[in-house]
């Protein structure tokens, strides 16, 4: 599985590391991942899914089915 999250998309960023004598290495930032197993009301199961934990926070407010239906997933396949 790659490192993005299934509901925001969100995945790795590019930057530069930049030492004390100003030498710059390239480098990635990663996204927070977790492994979360949420409850899916409609449909009566467990659901298993890798998000960001900006998307936990959003997933409190919004729902699991709303937030799914708008990043347009399928949780059937889940």
């Amino acid at each position: 599985m790659s490192r993005q999250c299934q509901l925001t998309g969100k995945k790795a960023n590019n930057s530069v590391s930049i030492s004390f004598s100003h030498k710059r290495n390239k480098r990635l930032q990663h996204v927070n991942l977790q492994q979360k197993r949420i409850w899916w009301a409609e449909g009566k199961r467990f659901v298993t899914l890798q998000i960001s934990t900006k998307a936990i926070k959003t997933l409190q407010k919004k729902g699991l089915a709303a937030f799914a239906k708008e990043a347009g997933l399928n949780l059937n396949k889940f």
